[in-house]
């Protein structure tokens, strides 16, 4: 409603007449400037770099297929801490891409913060140490969820249960190549 109101007064500032044309095209542009002015706050950004890695927050989560309840739900997560990225937002939404390369729309409210890793490939070894020689810790099948604690250019130190060790890079997914954190 605020943006026909803002158009009328566009309109109304220019006061068109039919007949010009360079009066149309003026006011035209000026009705766009304002349109596009107030587009910003359904795309307002939480600052938090996109794209990020995040976990979700509960067991059943609807991925959907645009950024409103209105929309359809496509797939259903029944996995809590699973890791899934954030490539774009839009107000209360977030567009998330899984380990798999689902990408859909989730409700902010359904993700979380804490960074976790699910294993790819083949069963892995998480070390005691970030060297590849170094004493195995756990033994983790793929599809295992992990939570990161830090991150180093080449290594990360996870923990799943009791145990706490490093794995490589290219051992899971859910952190940037070269992504560091602690």
């Amino acid at each position: 409603m605020a943006r026909l109101s803002a158009l009328a007064e566009a309109l109304r500032f220019f006061s068109i007449d039919r007949s010009s044309s360079l009066s149309l095209a003026i006011a035209a542009i000026a009705a766009i400037a304002i349109i596009l002015a107030t587009l910003p706050a359904a795309w307002a950004q939480t600052g938090l770099p996109v794209p990020r890695f995040v976990s979700l927050r509960s067991n059943e989560v609807n991925l959907r297929t645009g950024p409103g309840l209105n929309y359809p739900v496509e797939w259903v997560y029944v996995r809590r801490d699973m890791p899934v990225e954030i490539i774009a937002e839009f107000d209360t939404w977030r567009k998330i891409r899984d380990w798999q390369g689902t990408v859909g729309w989730v409700h902010q409210s359904l993700l979380a913060g804490d960074r976790t890793a699910v294993i790819r490939g083949t069963v892995r070894q998480a070390h005691r140490e970030p060297r590849a020689d170094a004493g195995t810790v756990v033994r983790l099948e793929p599809g295992v969820i992990v939570r990161l604690l830090e991150c180093q250019p080449n290594w990360c130190r996870i923990t799943i249960k009791d145990f706490e060790g490093w794995l490589p890079r290219d051992a899971f997914w859910g952190a940037y190549p070269g992504e560091t954190f602690n």
